[in-house]
């Protein structure tokens, strides 16, 4: 009797209680189109506060594929999905969000591409943004734009965490230990062959989104210390160059001083400047900060995330 390849689905779950009924409903009509594997379904709880967990511990109660991980606090998405893909066991690896916005048919067409076409990994990425502000959708695409031009990171534009990859891949993924994760870049940085699958933008299926444009706004400055120098360099230039200016404006003012004997006149416009490089070299110390703040995370090796609780039956009988 041949053995079925298993394939792993890793969702992130923070205060998805509305959600999870619905994505489990849509998820077990794709795995009766693809019979020829045998599933698990692992939920990551994220420290929500409503009844997420509890919607967890039934679904796992009333199928045995499902398994479940609770953290004892909120450690972020990226902490979700590092904890979810060390779980895995699968054959092949699903990465997706409950909400219904990365939808699970295209787990068929992304799982028939990736055995077929030779590719190691089926990512996705949205060729329309449809119902989201059109300033977080500029701002959106100006990221995408920068982080690849300083960044040896491919990081498509567009592109969700949704994806199906080889145990290969996600092996790969997982060997990168680092506290500070961001996870578009990681996929790009890790390589292998990977196939793009577009699709148009869908709208959540319930709850709503814990992505304020603030947190969007920090996660892409995260994302761009922690895949680029490019910022640093871009300091030290702008240092050099005030320097130079400096010099050649102090010779200006020697001259003038020489020549005219009028040392006293265009304080203010000296006062301005003087305002304008104290600003500047203030933001070249965030830059430099930002980048130390991150080394000194990383220094202390705090775990990534701690786990509260776990659940469902193939949880168990692994623990046997």
């Amino acid at each position: 009797m041949m053995v079925k390849k298993l394939l792993s689905a890793v969702v992130p779950c923070y205060n998805e209680e509305s959600a999870l009924p619905l994505f489990y409903t849509a998820f077990c009509r794709v795995t009766e189109q693809l019979s020829e594997l045998s599933f698990e379904l692992i939920f990551v709880d994220d420290g929500s506060s409503d009844q997420t967990l509890q919607e967890m511990r039934a679904l796992a109660e009333k199928d045995s594929r499902v398994r479940y991980l609770s953290f004892s606090r909120n450690f972020g998405k990226e902490a979700a999905l590092y904890a979810g893909l060390q779980a895995a066991r699968g054959d092949y690896v699903a990465v997706m969000d409950v909400d219904l916005q990365d939808p699970p048919e295209l787990l068929v067409d992304m799982y028939r591409s990736l055995t077929q076409e030779g590719v190691d990994c089926v990512a996705t990425r949205r060729v329309t943004r449809k119902g989201e502000p059109p300033i977080r959708s500029f701002f959106a695409r100006m990221f995408y734009w920068l982080i690849n031009r300083i960044s040896k990171a491919e990081i498509v534009d567009g592109a969700r965490d949704f994806r199906l990859m080889t145990r290969q891949v996600v092996d790969a993924i997982l060997s990168i230990s680092e506290y500070n994760r961001f996870s578009k870049g990681i996929f790009g940085w890790v390589g292998f062959r990977t196939k793009w699958l577009e699709y148009e933008n869908v709208e959540r299926a319930a709850g709503t989104t814990k992505w304020s444009f603030w947190k969007l706004l920090v996660y892409s400055l995260d994302g761009i210390v922690a895949f680029s120098t490019a910022p640093l360099a871009i300091a030290s230039v702008i240092g050099f160059l005030f320097c130079i200016v400096g010099f050649i404006t102090l010779c200006i003012i020697i001259m003038k001083t020489l020549i005219f004997g009028d040392p006293v006149s265009g304080w203010p416009s000296l006062a301005c400047l003087i305002v304008f490089i104290g600003g500047l070299q203030l933001f070249c110390i965030g830059i430099l900060g930002q980048y130390l703040s991150k080394t000194y995370l990383e220094t202390k090796r705090r775990p990534i995330y701690i786990l509260k609780e776990q659940g469902g039956q193939q949880m168990e009988d692994m623990q046997r």
